[in-house]
């Protein structure tokens, strides 16, 4: 039975084998129901078909059969579970029954297939689609069961199809040749050297059922290994089911009988051909070992210079295309040989053999000095190449190191000498790659062949050593020298970011100097309402003249780092012109501020302690208050705290600052007056006794 006869059942997919297996190694057959009527007839046929299939050993192993009733009536699955029974009953080992989630219970109860084991001749199962995988592997149940198992029904109904129509064609040719070549075979040598008449011609081409059968095998085979990595199913037409095999067997018939009626086919011309093909072995054996292996001799130099080397190449281009013409006519020559071999007489072997023996020698080695020759020149022109983009990185290397060093800022620097070390480990590695292409390359040129056949000729290749040799040296000379310079341009550069730092650091101490003669004037204005308090801030205004002292001293001694720097760079600070007459200048402000300050802070001192004692004298010793000279001295400081408190500290450069403003200012004035006002009244106080003695 052919498929292409029940091909419209098949289409209906009403049962089929996905090509898995059971845990026996059975084959699983599906029988998938509708909610249509299936007719038993169609069913009973597509089984007749798919069973003839398998081999008998592959039937030996029993089929579980899967019956899908999910969508279809209890009835309709009894018939069909009972229809195996005469259709395939010695082979079916096991039917698993997928029944619905729902609606089958109670009619199941009805008819119990697991009684009838003993007379349908296999188990039955009902199972729901979700536990089927207790007696099948997932991977052998198709995504209709919840398994992982691909099946194409169309494309395995295509493919089968295609096998059926390559078995009958294949079939019917190797019987038309069968007869061809047969027939041949009778007649006699005339009859052979004749020319084939068309009425011997086969009635399909063999080249095309050949070509289908090694598409169908190729297929089969790409089918069976590529299936277990899941990209395609396995398929009954696997070997296992004969397709392959058979396959195999008809395409090896067919290319006998192929062969053997090509053969017939060739006999006539062979004669003719052999004799052109002696013809045209001597032309290029000739002009290989001869013009050819010439212009190879002379061509030995690889170049000085990328420029050389592709001029070389470019020669030897020019040769390679000459060789290249008799290289087609070898190819051509060889094929015709082979030809003749695979179809010639004996007393034609040992003459063909030994043309093309000596056809192959000749052109292989001449192809393999030409391989050689041009890998030579192409890792002359790499490394030339190399060697000039190392020269160009140590030109750009030695310019910038030429080139003064004038960075406006320490950060410029930076950059500049990291910019330098990225130059330098750029030329270490072009010349590490320069090492490794010129020894390569001396490698190749020591291996270099003879150029002529079956002599030891020595080729002149010590220029070629010296030269590579050569630039390899130069080039490490150079870069010894950029070494050189590089260290000490380092060094210079190192010292001038040390300089930039000295320079901003004693800048900053500047600008801290300011800040500290800013807070002189604006913060540091309370003269104390008594003398301790007074004493306490001037020993602060001592603590704060210390911070002072020690900004400016570390000022000065970046400053002279500059210009010890400055000596050694050869070069000119820009402190000496702008720093330390900066520095020098907010110093001696800060001198005349400070100085100012506690000249104050001692005068209020001095008048808050005489003050302050005459105020605790006991009115009971009008002895203490004998000179009045006390109260004078007292009013006279008061009045020379309040003149400074309005006057300014003057600078050299003739600016004044005033300490506070004037409100602070005048805060601090009259708590002064205040107190001047209590020794008044003290004064009077005691003067008062002194006016009424008199009178009593």
């Amino acid at each position: 039975m052919e498929a292409s006869v029940i091909l419209p059942i098949l289409k209906k997919k009403l049962a089929f084998l996905s090509g898995g297996k059971d845990r026996r190694s059975g084959l699983i057959l599906t029988i998938p129901l509708c909610l249509e009527q299936t007719s038993m007839d169609e069913l009973s046929v597509t089984l007749d078909y798919l069973l003839s299939i398998p081999s008998e050993k592959c039937k030996a192993r029993g089929f579980t059969v899967i019956v899908d009733g999910r969508k279809s009536q209890w009835n309709v699955v009894k018939t069909v579970v009972l229809m195996l029974q005469n259709v395939v009953p010695a082979e079916v080992s096991l039917v698993c029954v997928v029944k619905p989630d729902e609606f089958w219970d109670k009619k199941v109860t009805h008819f119990c297939f697991w009684k009838e084991k003993d007379r349908l001749g296999f188990e039955v199962i009902l199972v729901s689609a979700n536990k089927l995988t207790r007696y099948i592997e997932p991977c052998q149940l198709t995504e209709d069961f919840g398994g992982t198992l691909t099946y194409d029904h169309m494309d395995w109904l295509n493919k089968r199809l295609v096998f059926e129509k390559f078995t009958k064609e294949s079939t019917s040719l190797l019987d038309e040749l069968a007869l061809i070549n047969n027939g041949s075979d009778k007649g006699n040598q005339q009859e052979k050297d004749r020319s084939i008449d068309l009425n011997f011609l086969p009635s399909v081409d063999p080249e095309t059922v050949l070509q289908t059968g090694h598409e169908l095998l190729s297929e089969l085979q790409q089918r069976r290994f590529n299936g277990s990595d899941g990209g395609v199913s396995w398929s009954p037409m696997d070997d296992e089911l004969l397709a392959q095999p058979q396959v195999m067997k008809l395409l090896d018939s067919l290319r006998e009988q192929y062969t053997r009626y090509q053969e017939v086919c060739r006999q006539r011309s062979k004669r003719t051909q052999l004799e052109e093909i002696q013809q045209k072995v001597m032309q290029v054996v000739n002009w290989l070992e001869g013009p050819g292996s010439e212009q190879l001799r002379t061509q030995w130099g690889i170049g000085d210079s990328i420029r050389a080397s592709q001029a070389l190449q470019q020669k030897h281009e020019e040769i390679e295309s000459q060789h290249s013409e008799w290289f087609a006519v070898y190819v051509e020559l060889n094929q015709q040989i082979a030809a003749l071999l695979n179809a010639g007489d004996e007393e034609d072997l040992v003459e063909l053999k030994a043309l093309q023996q000596q056809l192959s020698d000749v052109c292989y080695r001449q192809a393999s000095q030409l391989e050689f020759r041009q890998n030579l020149l192409q890792a002359a022109l790499e490394f030339h190449s190399v060697a000039q983009d190392l020269s160009q990185q140590l030109d750009g290397l030695l310019g910038m190191l030429c080139v003064d060093v004038a960075p406006a800022d320490g950060a410029s620097i930076q950059q500049t000498l990291k910019l330098l070390e990225e130059k330098l480990k750029s030329v270490d590695l072009g010349l590490q790659g320069l090492r490794e292409k010129g020894q390569s390359l001396l490698d190749q040129i020591s291996n270099q062949a003879s150029w002529a056949y079956g002599k030891d000729v020595t080729i002149e290749n010590k220029e070629n050593v010296d030269h590579i040799q050569g630039v390899m040296e130069d080039m490490q000379l150079r870069k010894q020298r950029c070494e050189d310079m590089v260290d000490v341009r380092r060094l210079k550069m190192l010292q001038m970011v040390q300089l930039f730092k000295c320079e901003e650091d004693a800048a900053q101490a500047v600008e801290w100097l300011s800040e500290l003669l800013d807070a002189l004037l604006k913060t540091h204005i309370r003269l104390g309402d008594d003398a301790q308090e007074t004493k306490v801030l001037l020993e602060k205004h001592r603590k704060f003249v210390d911070v002072a002292q020690s900004t400016y001293d570390y000022g000065r001694q970046l400053l002279q780092a500059t210009v010890v720097l400055c000596q050694s760079l050869r070069c000119t600070s820009r402190s000496s012109g702008d720093t330390l007459p900066r520095l020098n200048r907010v110093w001696k402000q800060f001198t005349l501020t400070s100085e100012e300050r506690v000249q104050r802070l001692e005068t209020a001192v001095a008048f808050h302690s005489s003050a302050e004692k005459i105020l605790q004298e006991c009115p009971e010793q009008p002895e203490a208050f004998n000179e009045m000279e006390q109260f004078d001295e007292i009013e006279a400081v008061g009045k020379s705290l309040l003149d400074r408190l309005t006057v300014p500290v003057v600078y050299p450069d003739g600016s004044e600052q005033y300490f506070g403003s004037p409100s602070d200012m005048a805060s601090a004035a009259e708590h002064i007056r205040e107190k001047m006002k209590l020794v008044s009244l003290k004064k009077q106080q005691l003067r008062q006794p002194e006016a009424t003695t008199p009178e009593s």
